[in-house]
């Protein structure tokens, strides 16, 4: 892995590793223009990721407990091998609460790539994994910061299971976006390519999704790509997604923010988490097969605009 960029009156560092809030490990990620990414071992867990200007396009909440094995509360937790309450697991599974090791041999990926800011993490069994979970896995994860500040994260979940048995996961990237103010109607939308603004607009008033309540819901069978509006700040949050059909949505709203114990009671006001997920149909893997799940993160100007998930193929969880 390249850490370093020569030239100049010194060097650069795209890869930093160091130690965070409580003396936690974790890693900087940062490209040339100056764009930033924090990862968290604690949960395998990007906790920051800034743009050119230094503006954090993520959220954190300021109650975060930096305590394994508690959950980090916002950036980009990781739902495995249980989305939710969808099981007989804790919520959300174990990956997002237990620690993560740097790895230093990942095998290699079918497609190469010139980035340098990127970080290669691996979760395995330990026995402080659930017994209703015994299963043996490699989870592998590459979160990479993009020379134009698009974040991506790869996900390669391998069974590695020795009695011949198959497991069966849900999975989740929940992203917790920061926004400028949810009370400001914002729109949750996709588009399978670029369309005229104009067009735009005219979609956009068919389905809107804004929140005055809390907001809670799976949408199924999505696009790969969707977008997620911030008005004040006049920019959009684009999501592309591969091998994850389906997009979680949620937002506690002021009543429920207040029975959050790791979230402030106003904090609900700019933040909004929209998940890349696979939850209405199970993945299920053979010993030896391994699955990718992978998503990209990026921020453009608000004139980037789409049509509008289907209101109709929506699982409620609340």
């Amino acid at each position: 892995m390249s850490s370093f960029e020569g030239g100049g009156g010194g060097e650069k560092k795209y890869v930093e590793f160091c130690t965070g809030v409580n003396g936690l490990d974790k890693v900087i990620l940062r490209e040339v223009r100056g764009q930033s990414a924090e990862v968290y071992l604690n949960g395998g867990q990007v906790t920051s990721w800034k743009n050119e200007y230094g503006e954090e396009l993520l959220f954190l909440s300021s109650k975060a407990v930096f305590k394994p094995p508690t959950a980090i509360r916002g950036g980009i937790p990781i739902s495995f091998p249980q989305f939710g309450m969808h099981g007989s697991l804790e919520q959300h599974g174990f990956a997002r609460n237990t620690v993560w090791t740097i790895d230093k041999d990942p095998p290699p990926f079918p497609t190469v790539s010139s980035n340098k800011a990127f970080i290669d993490l691996i979760l395995k069994p330990s026995e402080d994994d659930p017994k209703s979970w015994p299963h043996r896995f490699e989870f592998r994860i590459r979160i990479t910061l993009g020379p134009g500040g698009d974040l991506m994260l790869t996900s390669r979940i391998r069974n590695t299971n020795t009695d011949g048995k198959p497991f069966t996961f849900t999975f989740a990237y929940n992203n917790y976006f920061y926004l400028t103010d949810i009370r400001v109607p914002w729109f949750f939308v996709y588009q399978p390519g670029l369309i005229e603004v104009l067009q735009c607009f005219v979609s956009l008033l068919r389905y809107p999704i804004t929140s005055e309540e809390s907001v809670d819901k799976v949408y199924l069978k999505t696009p790969t790509k969707i977008a997620i509006l911030d008005h004040e700040r006049k920019r959009t949050y684009v999501l592309r997604k591969d091998g994850l059909p389906d997009a979680v949505v949620w937002n506690p709203w002021d009543k429920r923010a207040k029975e959050i114990v790791d979230l402030g009671d106003e904090e609900y006001k700019h933040m909004l988490m929209v998940g890349a997920a696979c939850v209405e149909k199970p993945i299920t893997l053979k010993p030896g097969e391994e699955w990718k799940g992978r998503q990209e993160l990026s921020a453009v100007p608000s004139s980037y605009c789409s049509g509008q998930l289907d209101p109709q193929k929506v699982l409620r969880l609340g």
